[in-house]
């Protein structure tokens, strides 16, 4: 019984590459496709990279709100980019094999940087809770100190998730179909369509993480918008009410979008007839809401374009000289 336990083993093992079947065929849109995501993924990197660099040099935005924002959208440039060059490689190119050591380090990627997501989305909406609610003690409870202990827990929860999700779907044994139909390497296609192991560990992990870095992360922030809506509708002007709806709606809204998707996707249990649903409401949280967030989180913001049209007006002047001197 062992030659044949050792033989079986091997076979098992000799799975080095994953087939990402990404949308299925779809050669009469494939062009149209592909200029839609690389359109969206233009618009996601400029977007958040221009906030990152207007955080970095205009010293008007050296506070804890815009502190907090430069290190989102960092967090989502590098959440774009974990996914979808990948998709136009399979969809310009038609490449779809990936490694599996590419296959982890992609999810581990992806994992690391939803976590740290859910508490950056947390931590702003606290931070906005204190503006409005508390703005007298604004500047003494949001100091260096606390933002930077927030940001920190909010990178150490993401890479907390994903090494421990990523090193227990890493102790699996795969030995085919190698086949993943999903257009990055995502949790349940790895080990519902492919592990030949018991994947009741790695499915429990997950749901704990999943419940444990989504829903109180997700009542923190619904609970500090609510307060905020409560001081909101208490204000004597209808003007600075109407302002302030706006905003909370539109930040909500992301809220929503992001963690109701993220729950549906990984919250319910796996099946086949869920698959393709699932793979729809994962484009929310990995294409769409890091491509929205700088334009309702920073770009609406009256700060940020005014640096951003500072920044304009320095550029003209620096080349409008540089032109001269030639």
């Amino acid at each position: 019984m062992q030659p044949m336990a050792n033989t079986e083993k091997q076979n098992q093992s000799t799975v080095t590459e994953f087939i990402l079947l990404g949308f299925g065929d779809l050669s009469e849109v494939q062009v149209l496709l592909s200029l839609l995501f690389l359109m969206i993924y233009l618009v996601t990197m400029t977007g958040n990279l221009l906030i990152v660099w207007l955080v970095l040099t205009d010293r008007h935005l050296h506070t804890s709100m815009y502190f907090f924002l430069g290190n989102f959208s960092f967090l989502e440039s590098c959440y774009s980019s974990a996914i979808i060059p990948k998709v136009l490689s399979v969809l310009l190119t038609g490449e779809k094999h990936i490694s599996v050591k590419a296959c982890f380090m992609q999810f581990y990627v992806f994992a690391c940087l939803g976590g740290a997501e859910c508490y950056f989305l947390s931590v702003m909406s606290y931070d906005r809770y204190v503006a409005v609610c508390k703005p007298l003690h604004y500047a003494s409870i949001m100091n260096s100190r606390l933002c930077l202990q927030l940001v920190a827990v909010s990178w150490a929860s993401g890479i907390l998730v994903s090494t421990s999700t990523t090193l227990t779907v890493f102790s699996l044994t795969f030995c085919g179909p190698n086949v993943i139909d999903h257009y990055f390497c995502d949790l349940s296609p790895v080990i519902k369509e492919i592990s030949c192991s018991d994947t009741y560990i790695v499915e429990m992990t997950a749901f704990i993480f999943a419940c444990t870095f989504t829903l109180p992360p997700f009542i923190l922030t619904l609970i500090s918008y609510i307060l905020i809506m409560v001081t909101v509708l208490r204000m004597p002007s209808a003007m600075g009410r109407q302002k302030a709806f706006s905003t909370c709606s539109s930040h909500l809204t992301v809220v929503a979008l992001f963690y109701g998707t993220l729950m549906i996707v990984y919250m319910l249990p796996w099946s086949r007839n869920l698959r393709h649903l699932k793979k729809a409401f994962s484009l929310f949280y990995t294409v769409l809401t890091p491509m929205i967030n700088p334009l309702i989180y920073s770009l609406r913001n009256k700060d940020v374009k005014e640096a951003l049209r500072k920044s304009f007006r320095k550029f003209a002047i620096r080349t409008t000289l540089l032109g001269s001197s030639f």
